[in-house]
């Protein structure tokens, strides 16, 4: 488990990085747009699909919905999002009594893009908007936090659950999770916060603001993940897909950051943090 989730972050990392700092704005809508359709088609096959050419055609209309929120304001749809979120956290923690209330394919169907889309157009209004926080005025670095901050929650929920993991946080979505696992990523995460405020030369109040922050969106990332998981569990699957040999497929990398990415977004846009500015 840890070779593999050391290679995915050796193979996704450098990725993710020079597709933030070397693509434009609207070549990272593009890029990302790809992404988040790939992990549409993976996601009708969760929701029931089997067909692959009504896998395809969802992919497609995921796509164009993207397109044409291009120029969307941003924050009606995080809004939405978080509404969401708070809605799949108690989906999860009453699994499986609740099954029969989303178990109908359309339902599961309109789940992924109530997952995907957000994820996407809180990606987008980071990329596009202008951040400044202390001595620092640059969205890019703001958008490769929020991927820290996901990975450093990720990396110490493994070791603190391997460590310390008896007590289990949803046995029934995904027996492999803690309650440890999750405590050790908020620890992990509130470092991070920490040493990236000292970094910047924040001062006490937005070091607060910010570890905040970041505590919230490492919690709502592992909510992301255990969603996926229950999709998996009840549609009798391991994985989304085959699309990244020995790691899975796009759902099974980007599940923890279609949770954190729109609540992150929303939660500095509303701090005032982030000023949107055109696409260019």
């Amino acid at each position: 488990m840890l070779k593999t989730r050391v290679i995915t972050a050796l193979i996704l990392a450098p990725v993710a990085i020079a597709c933030i700092f070397f693509l434009p704005p609207l070549g990272f809508a593009i890029f990302t747009g790809v992404i988040i359709s790939m992990g549409a088609w993976e996601w009708a096959n969760m929701a029931g699909v089997s067909q692959g050419g009504f896998r395809i055609a969802f992919a497609v209309l995921t796509a164009v919905l993207l397109f044409f929120l291009l120029q969307t304001t941003a924050i009606t749809l995080l809004v939405l999002a978080v509404l969401w979120w708070a809605l799949a956290l108690f989906l999860v923690s009453s699994y499986p009594a609740t099954t029969g209330r989303w178990q109908a394919t359309p339902i599961r169907l309109l789940m992924g893009l109530l997952v995907l889309v957000p994820a996407w157009v809180g990606l987008n209004h980071l990329r596009s908007g202008s951040f400044h926080l202390a001595a620092i005025d640059n969205n890019l670095l703001l958008l490769l936090y929020v991927f820290c901050v996901v990975w450093v929650a990720d990396i110490g929920a493994y070791f603190a659950g391997r460590a310390f993991g008896k007590a289990k946080l949803a046995p029934r979505v995904s027996p492999g999770k803690s309650w440890a696992g999750v405590w050790g990523g908020l620890v992990a995460v509130a470092v991070l916060a920490v040493l990236v405020s000292l970094a910047i030369g924040a001062n006490a109040a937005d070091t607060a603001l910010l570890l905040l922050v970041s505590l919230i969106t490492g919690a709502v990332s592992v909510l992301g993940d255990l969603l996926e998981s229950m999709l998996k569990r009840f549609r009798g699957i391991k994985d989304s897909s085959q699309l990244l040999p020995g790691h899975g497929g796009i759902m099974d990398r980007i599940d923890s950051l279609t949770a954190a990415i729109p609540v992150f977004t929303l939660c500095i846009t509303l701090l005032g943090w982030l000023h949107v500015s055109p696409l260019a």
